[in-house]
């Protein structure tokens, strides 16, 4: 069984009434991986705007398994502590990794986002030396487009990230960088301009899933089992 563990902020937890990308993976892996595998992480709801609070089991398609470990609000400063009892508690074999902009826009510059991202990949490989990850840069979002000054922490974010993944990945616990596929638009695969609609939850599938086709030649590129 390959164990998979979704780890994110607001875009990956998804809020009541989505399907998540969570969810269009996960169909994905099932049309194309060819063994058992299933999603893991401590945490299966979906976040309730009215309640302002990660309460909701509304998910447009309930049937998947739905374990995760994202949070509303919640970057690389918060999972770093996390992670660690998370991997073990669920034998996790894979981090499918989307966090970022969350730290960048109320916690931490980049130089200081990108020291999470080490501590916390320590924090999983000391629970799992075998831990695989893919990791997603912080994707377009309405923030950047507005804020210049945001916009260039975001880049420079994004390139800390790449030279800790280089710096970091090794054979026995190999890290993938996802790239957001280019057609990725805040206009037409967001809601609000941040956060997926269908066609972003997809496209974001789509980058995890290229990714560990790409890399480890794990599944079949995403229109493959696009559902």
């Amino acid at each position: 069984m390959l164990r998979f563990m979704p780890v994110g902020d607001s875009m990956t937890i998804g809020s009541a009434g989505e399907h998540t990308w969570r969810y269009r993976l996960w169909r994905h892996l099932c049309a194309t991986y060819g063994g058992p595998c299933t999603l893991v992480g401590p945490r299966e709801t979906l976040y309730d705007k009215a309640a302002d609070a990660p309460t909701s089991y509304a998910y447009a398609e309930p049937d998947f398994p739905r374990a995760h470990l994202a949070g509303w609000g919640e970057g690389w400063l918060h999972m770093a502590p996390l992670i660690g009892d998370a991997v073990r508690a669920s034998r996790a074999d894979v981090l499918l990794v989307s966090l970022g902009l969350i730290d960048l826009g109320f916690y931490t510059n980049a130089e200081q986002t990108a020291e999470n991202v080490r501590r916390f990949v320590a924090e999983a490989r000391a629970a799992n030396p075998r831990i695989r990850m893919v990791v997603l840069p912080v994707i377009p979002n309405i923030r950047a487009q507005a804020d210049a000054s945001f916009a260039a922490q975001v880049t420079l974010f994004n390139e800390l990230l790449a030279k800790a993944v280089a710096d970091l990945d090794e054979p026995r616990s190999p890290i993938l960088p996802a790239s957001p596929p280019p057609s990725y638009d805040i206009h037409v695969d967001t809601y609000d301009g941040t956060h997926p609609n269908a066609s972003g939850e997809h496209k974001v599938a789509e980058a995890f899933a290229d990714a560990m086709y790409q890399g480890w030649g794990l599944g079949q590129p995403y229109a493959a089992g696009t559902s």
